[in-house]
């Protein structure tokens, strides 16, 4: 790979970007992690082995590649410990590999409680949060009283913020609560995590500039998809950092020149956990059938995914505000043994035709969609590595979301394995 490459996700998340992510590694120097946290889940097969990443970049399956963590991340830590043990017990050594930005925020256990006792007090309204306390914890990172990674290291400074966080936090609460979140107790937990995490610790920012300078190929990967930025997705449905193009560079600290090329995420139809607007959502049989083929359950909750058809509305806003001129098709295979599939290429709103999101994204819960059809193909596209061997049919359908997107198809994913993938052109 000889391009700084970013990879983004186009829809509400969940499009297969670990893979991909994963594909491309082999050709990097370095993969490096700019947004979200464990409620990110990027499952990659290798070898028929299945591995689920909540925080590590996907690249640390390919032996030799520096992998960071940036500080747009915020970190469970005791779920970082956990991840590197799932490595280490599997063969995969991350030492010396693996670096993590020490001005990353953490997620604390009082993240987590208040992520679900927020969630509860919405009731029905809920934002279907992965309750991983993620939100909450870059709430105390905008509002200045987060404890980042590096405070770990300093036990006076720490025991000082956690106390005045939860004295904020818990002073009208039960003293069972109190108990739970006391400052000692979280020392003492954290206190027993330290020695795994200070060596990993490092400027981030820093270092990618160096391997910028030296020559090295950088891959960005980030998570969740487009449409749950949280300045330019479907707010409130959104998470909680910004998902796009622009998270990259504050949340490694690079400068925009170091972006050289970038990879949009596509999943052959579309997909969406939790609530908040789906134009072209099948709740029907058809809808489920796509769930369980697809295999369609969170890989950090295990919730079903709801499912439905390609959406080219919410895809054109993807690839204009993330300057995506590159493409990922992933689960094709999914499709096999459909009748006709369906493309949204517009929506209807109050009499008018519109072919991008609404202004006011709260109108995305009203539109209609607008659909064309296609034929299906009877044959199996499953584990092809042959563009010319794809049915002629999938092969319309692919030309005709590059041609509506102005973007070149580079990578089509026909199953979940490594080495079930399409390379329509070169890679580098």
């Amino acid at each position: 790979m000889k391009k700084n490459t970013i990879i983004v996700g186009c829809q509400w998340g969940d499009e297969g970007k670990g893979k991909i992510v994963d594909l491309l590694a082999e050709k990097a120097d370095v993969v490096a992690r700019f947004q979200g946290g464990a409620n990110a889940g990027h499952t990659v097969i290798v070898d028929g082995e299945q591995y689920i990443l909540h925080l590590i970049p996907s690249g640390i399956l390919h032996s030799g590649k520096q992998c960071y963590i940036g500080n747009g991340v915020v970190i469970d830590p005791a779920g970082l410990v956990e991840e590197l043990d799932m490595l280490a017990s599997r063969g995969i050594d991350a030492s010396g590999r693996l670096f993590v930005s020490s001005a990353a925020n953490l997620v604390m256990p009082y993240h987590k409680f208040i992520d679900g006792a927020q969630e509860k007090r919405r009731g029905r309204d809920g934002l279907g949060t992965t309750l991983r306390g993620i939100g909450p914890a870059y709430r105390d990172k905008v509002s200045r009283n987060g404890i980042r990674l590096c405070d770990l290291f300093a036990p006076d400074r720490l025991r000082l913020k956690l106390t005045d966080r939860i004295d904020q936090l818990f002073a009208n609460e039960p003293a069972d609560i109190r108990e739970k979140f006391s400052v000692d107790r979280m020392m003492s937990t954290l206190a027993e995590i330290n020695e795994r995490l200070q060596p990993l610790t490092a400027d981030v920012s820093l270092a990618l500039w160096k391997h910028q300078r030296a020559g090295r190929s950088i891959l960005f990967e980030g998570a969740q998809g487009a449409l749950l930025d949280v300045d330019l997705g479907t707010y409130p449905f959104t998470t909680s950092s910004n998902t796009t193009v622009g998270g990259a560079l504050t949340g490694l600290g690079i400068g925009p020149g170091m972006i050289e090329s970038v990879i949009g995420v596509v999943k052959a139809y579309t997909t969406r956990v939790g609530a908040g607007p789906f134009p072209t959502e099948l709740d029907n049989e058809l809808g489920e059938n796509l769930r369980q083929k697809g295999g369609e359950f969170g890989a950090s909750t295990g919730r079903p995914r709801r499912t439905g058809w390609l959406d080219l509305v919410i895809l054109r806003h993807a690839c204009r505000i993330n300057g995506i001129e590159k493409l990922a098709i992933t689960k094709l295979d999914v499709l096999d043994g459909l009748d006709k599939i369906l493309v949204c290429t517009a929506y209807r709103l109050n009499g008018q035709e519109l072919t991008d999101v609404p202004l006011d994204i709260c109108d995305m819960e009203r539109v209609n969609p607008v659909y064309r059809e296609f034929a299906g193909w009877s044959g199996s596209v499953g584990s092809l590595t042959d563009y010319d061997r794809l049915p002629p049919e999938a092969r319309t359908y692919l030309d005709f979301i590059a041609g509506e997107l102005g973007a070149e198809i580079n990578i089509i994913s026909t199953g979940p394995g490594r080495n079930e993938t399409i390379a329509v052109s070169a890679l580098d």
